[in-house]
């Protein structure tokens, strides 16, 4: 690369441009005519469906758990995760999570505008009414009690040892639970206090702490109770054996999904495609997945999981360390690298693109890439083709806008690419930005108006394939950044 670049590298300059945007975008919104004022942020009479369809993008606030939605081994999981990535291809656009780490800001978030759609397992109450809409109900769940077993439960009777458990409310008079300030947990143990007539201590939690972590607290012992939502204590109890959730404490509660009030037309298109979808098999084998199959939970817990873990795949010292080398970020090549291959070592296309980086036979030699090289011949490999490419656009004065066009050469070959830009500049767009001009074009190449056009040199492709692939590696590289945040 050129001094230029080993000063700020591709990734740090996206950062920047991002800020950047970010900053034009919000001061573009305050000179829209607005319908109110929530935050601090105003929200444009246009945010609603219109918007999300123009954009082809629906951004979901999320918990990072188990029930919200979670990373494995690159693959994006979770059961209200599943649900809405149904609900996004429905309507026709991708689905983009944010995963907030403090669910006490959560509301805030949603009317400012830094999202579509709250999903964090949100129990239906009156307050938060007052404050957001909400979807219909996609299922209904009573709180429970966690509580530990006795430590020598695994050598005695069962109907011995749960005689030391609580097995009744009103025996959480003078108990000490800990438990989420701002949840309908909190405000349940509050009227049970009242009719109990007695105290129960109740150390509040901050938002950072999702029930999922009061669990594993209590299973270790570092507190005694807190109080969840029974699907939740499901997903959970397989892992933490240790734990006793048959305590219930509260009649059957409404979990749905938050929606801005300034989005009547998003929440009733999700509303009414609801109503049809919660009476289908996919609907009922996802609640299924999730609260019956312990394979899921456990994998919730695993390594490779953004809730427990800090991996992306088995091969992120080798990313981390090969990308570091050539100043990239390793998790937006993580992202390249799950877009090719889901991180299957073995991997082979039907057109014959082999391994990790979906070498094509002609191509992988010149970079010392074979089927049964190792993985991190095949990743460095990659990278290398990656820079190659991304020298080659020396010509885009934008930096992500760089990014976009080395990753669609990576994915179709410079001369397709070079096709969209020619037609781009033809018809009217801005030949170098990728965003809404040249990837138009590239989208157009399998129509015969525009592969058959003297411009195009190349001919025939399935542009809509390189189209989704560099949107879906950025929502990915986004995703990413937010679940496994530490630096290269």
């Amino acid at each position: 690369m050129t001094n230029k670049f080993k000063l700020l590298s591709p990734t740090v300059m996206l950062s920047c441009i991002l800020l950047c945007c970010t900053f034009a975008c919000q001061n573009s919104t305050r000179k829209e005519k607005d319908k109110g004022v929530v935050g601090k942020v105003m929200v444009k009479e246009q945010d609603d469906l219109g918007e999300i369809l123009k954009n082809n993008k629906l951004t979901v606030l999320a918990e990072n758990s188990a029930t919200s939605y979670f990373i494995y081994r690159g693959q994006k999981m979770g059961l209200e995760y599943e649900i809405l990535n149904q609900f996004a291809k429905e309507i026709g656009v991708k689905l983009e999570i944010k995963v907030v780490k403090d669910l006490d800001s959560m509301i805030t978030k949603l009317n400012n505008g830094e999202g579509d759609i709250i999903a964090c397992n949100f129990t239906v109450t009156k307050d938060r009414r007052s404050h957001v809409d909400f979807s219909q109900p996609i299922m209904r769940t009573s709180q429970v009690l966690v509580q530990r077993k006795p430590s020598d439960w695994k050598s005695r009777r069962k109907k011995d040892w749960e005689k030391e458990l609580i097995r009744d409310p009103a025996q959480l008079s003078r108990k000490t639970i800990h438990v989420w300030k701002n949840s309908s947990y909190y405000d349940r143990l509050i009227n049970l206090q009242n009719e109990l007539g007695d105290t129960i201590v109740l150390m509040p939690l901050d938002g950072n702490v999702i029930p999922e972590d009061a669990i594993e607290m209590v299973d270790k012992g570092f507190i005694d109770y807190t109080v969840v939502d029974e699907n939740v204590a499901m997903m959970n109890k397989r892992y933490y054996e240790n734990i006793d959730t048959e305590l219930e404490i509260s009649v059957k509660q409404k979990i749905a999904f938050g929606v801005r009030k300034q989005s009547p037309l998003l929440r009733k298109r999700l509303d009414a495609w609801l109503d049809d979808f919660m009476k289908t098999s996919t609907f009922n084998y996802i609640k299924h997945k999730y609260l019956n199959i312990s394979m899921y939970s456990t994998r919730a817990k695993s390594e490779y999981s953004s809730i427990k873990g800090s991996k992306i795949s088995p091969y992120d010292d080798i990313v981390k360390s090969v990308a570091g080398k050539y100043g990239w970020d390793w998790r937006l090549i993580s992202a390249l690298i799950y877009q090719e291959s889901k991180f299957q070592l073995n991997q082979e296309s039907w057109a014959g693109a082999y391994g990790l980086m979906q070498f094509m036979p002609t191509v992988g030699p010149t970079y010392g890439v074979y089927p049964d090289s190792p993985p991190a011949v095949q990743i460095d490999g990659g990278i290398r083709k990656i820079v190659r490419n991304f020298r080659d656009w020396k010509s885009i004065p934008d930096s992500i806008q760089r990014i976009k066009f080395t990753f669609a050469t990576y994915n179709a070959g410079l001369g397709h690419v070079l096709d969209a830009q020619r037609l781009a500049k033809k018809y009217g767009k801005d030949p170098l930005v990728w965003d809404d001009n040249v990837e138009v074009f590239i989208k157009k190449l399998s129509e015969p108006k525009y592969y058959h056009d003297p411009v195009a040199y190349y001919g025939y492709m399935r542009g809509s394939e390189t189209y989704n692939y560099v949107r879906s590696i950025f929502i990915r590289y986004t995703e990413y950044k937010t679940a496994f945040p530490e630096e290269i």
